[in-house]
């Protein structure tokens, strides 16, 4: 298969993925929508709780659905990255959202424990097993894209947990219908709840990781170090930095000290170090300095020195 022909390929399969997307994001919603209606009319704190964890399956489509998109976007003078960042300042704004819902869902459980409050057990089962369908019709339709998209997986795995929590809420109908014991409700809200907190802190632990620049968690900032250094005619690295652009996209920039007698082939060290990065680190975007004279060579993460403000004062 030429580039051409794989150009095409891989743009047929990112229209036939935005569409598979587009049509998951809309059953989900329309799930999301019954759920929580359902949840209301037959009082079930549990299903008005994966009303919530639908919600959040709806934001992880949806990201994955912008993100094809943003990725596409170029970038300006303004933003020169472009807005790929976007997508990890929506993850973490919904996710302390979602970490505050379930809080308030808790507290209502707990409530409901305390005085139970009865639920119409057939309706909950109706709207719970709609649910259910969906979601697995969502999971066949995702998971061939799962295997090889980190950006797919992750809503991926967000719709089977939810297909999970569907199946708990089933069960709790079960209980209702044949015990009448109405506690079992606001038990299963308070597992669900559980899912949705882990799942936000998750989000919240790694979106705020790389707002604040830190290096990805699947690179080993040593090993890259010595990677580099291995390279011929390197003699030194310092002032590396390695962050994340978004979810999936690596940067890297660093002072290398080279060799005198190496200085003459200095592209060819800058081309084998660059392949290095790409192929066992994921790093495309780099930024590699040869000789900065005013470094110190042994500051190996270039700290940052703060400018002074400058004020003028008038005499």
């Amino acid at each position: 298969m030429n580039s051409k022909e794989k150009h095409t390929h891989h743009h047929d399969i990112d229209r036939a993925l935005k569409g598979r997307l587009r049509l998951s994001i809309a059953l989900t919603a329309v799930i999301f929508i019954v759920e929580l209606v359902g949840g209301y009319l037959t009082n079930s704190l549990a299903l008005i709780s994966d009303a919530a964890h639908v919600f959040m399956d709806v934001f992880a489509l949806s990201l994955s659905w912008f993100a094809i998109y943003i990725s596409e976007m170029p970038p300006s003078e303004t933003r020169t990255w472009g807005l790929h960042r976007v997508e990890v300042f929506v993850s973490f704004i919904n996710s302390v959202v979602l970490f505050l819902l379930t809080i308030f869902i808790s507290y209502e459980a707990y409530r409901r424990f305390l005085s139970p409050e009865p639920v119409k057990s057939v309706g909950m089962m109706v709207v719970a097993v709609v649910g259910l369908v969906v979601n697995l019709v969502v999971v066949l339709w995702l998971r061939r894209y799962a295997e090889s998209d980190m950006n797919i997986q992750s809503a991926f795995i967000h719709v089977v947990g939810d297909a999970a929590a569907s199946v708990g809420v089933i069960i709790g109908a079960i209980v209702i219908y044949f015990t009448g014991w109405f506690p079992v409700d606001p038990l299963i809200s308070v597992l669900i709840c559980l899912i949705i907190f882990s799942g936000a802190y998750r989000i919240i632990k790694e979106s705020s990781h790389i707002l604040l620049e830190g290096v990805p968690k699947d690179i080993d900032f040593n090993r890259v170090m010595e990677d580099i250094k291995s390279a011929k005619g390197i003699s030194g690295v310092h002032s590396l930095h390695i962050w994340s652009i978004c979810h999936n996209v690596y940067a890297l920039s660093a002072h290398l000290d080279i060799e005198p007698a190496q200085r003459w082939r200095m592209g060819e060290i800058f081309d084998e170090i660059n392949e290095k990065l790409a192929e066992n680190y994921h790093i495309f975007y780099t930024t590699l300095q040869a000789e900065c004279s005013g470094c110190n060579p042994n500051d190996v993460f270039g700290k940052i020195a703060h400018k002074e403000r400058n004020h003028n004062h008038l005499h």
